[in-house]
């Protein structure tokens, strides 16, 4: 709140803009920066690497499930650390890892160097993206927690949409006058590290540091505001600690269906470039596909957010995660680049819708104290899944030549996970959250 004078010099109080808002805007941007170029653009690395190196399917899918390895160790160890150091501190740290990580596979020879490389930019974007910058988004909002993080993870999406085919037309070894793949992940690093400190900077951990509450009520107005009041205790007699929250069945049924539902995008997005190659599309096609993906989960992202605060969370979740399903049983089926289109369309619908909500869960049922600690805990059973998977397809089709069997394997698993979510019990303060919006509504 500051306060200005007008023309006849009486004082007028005008209301800052709530900076939460502001904080899910910069964690969109890091989004950006920090998670499309490496995760979004594994199908394009994986072609360009395999047509360079002439390693195989399983062996470039041992390189993302070596960073599942990694992430059960370090997940918790980030989590930890988020809480205990703060994130602006983490994001700051895991920039530079993730830059130096990219500067690194603008080296790779060898195949252990590519592992290295991808071990190096997995670990810095685990310290220093997304759980960082939703441990902020889950202190500085309550009510409107998942369209917060929902305007975070566009980020994510229309990246994408821009970022994607761009990195496939600079890597692209068919094509003439390109950058290549080499000095395109060099340029990546340098920017990633350039830009590391002025982002961090930005970033504030909790709003009670600042003089305000979650959701932008500035704290002295708390006790002239019932609603928001109860709004804030319920908070707080929610919170868990870890220790608390892993002796609770939600906290599995939470951990595995948020795996399950994880493990269908996980295992496409590192298969996918290869398989419609191998159906005759062009690299450039790949990247478009991709672009469609995200340009609808932009969409749906928003639209998922919008409904994990005003309905039912486990709910949104089953319906948006069971569409997954749906996209998998079209890739299958249809072979054409139409038919790759309308997978993209259902899996960008499903994936975006339910990516907000699958984050934000945990502070509906769990609180804010431990967010971080509790996200990073449920990472240990969540990777060993998403190691498995993509190697298993992999191995599948080193074997077989064909991703039919491990696809409709992981398609099975993602729509029985989604009926995880069903079997979770209301969150603390259910009814209450919902009065509150229909309140504000």
């Amino acid at each position: 709140m500051v306060q200005t004078r007008n023309s006849r010099g009486r004082v007028r109080n005008i209301r800052r803009p709530f900076y939460g808002w502001w904080l899910s805007l910069l964690a969109a941007l890091i989004m950006v920066i920090g998670t499309v170029p490496l995760f979004q653009g594994m199908p394009a690395w994986f072609v360009v690497l395999e047509q360079t190196f002439g390693w195989s399917r399983s062996q470039l899918a041992l390189a993302f499930s070596l960073t599942r390895v990694e992430g059960s160790i370090t997940g918790p160890a980030a989590g930890f650390l988020i809480d205990k150091l703060g994130a602006r501190r983490m994001v700051l740290i895991g920039m530079v890892v993730l830059g130096v990580g990219f500067i690194l596979l603008g080296q790779v020879n060898h195949l252990w160097q590519f592992y290295l490389a991808f071990l190096v930019m997995s670990l810095g974007a685990g310290l220093g993206t997304w759980m960082p910058m939703m441990t902020v988004l889950n202190s500085w909002f309550y009510r409107r927690r998942s369209t917060a993080m929902a305007v975070a993870m566009e980020g994510f999406s229309l990246g994408g949409v821009v970022l994607i085919p761009a990195l496939a037309w600079a890597i692209d070894p068919d094509g003439l006058n390109r950058p290549g793949w080499r000095l395109t992940a060099m340029g990546l690093g340098v920017l990633v590290i350039v830009l590391a400190v002025p982002l961090s900077r930005l970033v504030r951990n909790r709003p009670e540091d600042y003089g305000e509450t979650p959701d932008g009520l500035p704290v002295r107005s708390v006790p002239a505001a019932p609603a928001a009041g109860e709004g804030a205790r319920e908070a707080e007699d929610s919170d868990f600690t870890w220790q608390q929250a892993i002796r609770t069945k939600n906290f599995w049924l939470i951990t595995w269906g948020h795996a399950c539902s994880s493990t269908v995008i996980v295992t496409i997005m590192v298969h996918l470039g290869p398989m419609l190659t191998d159906r005759g599309l062009e690299l450039q096609t790949v990247g478009w596909v991709v672009s469609v993906i995200t340009a609808v989960a932009a969409v749906s992202t928003l639209a998922g957010g919008y409904i994990g605060d005003r309905l039912p969370i486990r709910v949104a979740l089953f319906i948006f995660c069971a569409l997954q399903s749906a996209a998998v049983g079209v890739l299958l089926v249809l072979h054409s680049v139409e038919g790759a289109l309308l997978f993209a369309v259902l899996m960008g619908t499903g994936f975006g819708g339910r990516n907000p909500m699958t984050t934000s869960i945990r502070g509906v049922y769990f609180g804010r104290k431990a967010f971080a600690s509790i996200t990073g805990v449920s990472m240990v059973p969540m990777n060993v899944l998403l190691l498995a998977a993509p190697l298993f397809a992999g191995y599948m089709f080193d074997v077989h030549r064909s991703y039919v069997v491990p696809f409709t394997v992981v398609g099975v698993v993602s729509l029985l996970g989604s009926a995880l979510f069903l079997m979770l019990g209301p969150p603390p303060g259910e009814p209450e959250r919902r009065r509150g919006q229909s309140q504000r509504s």
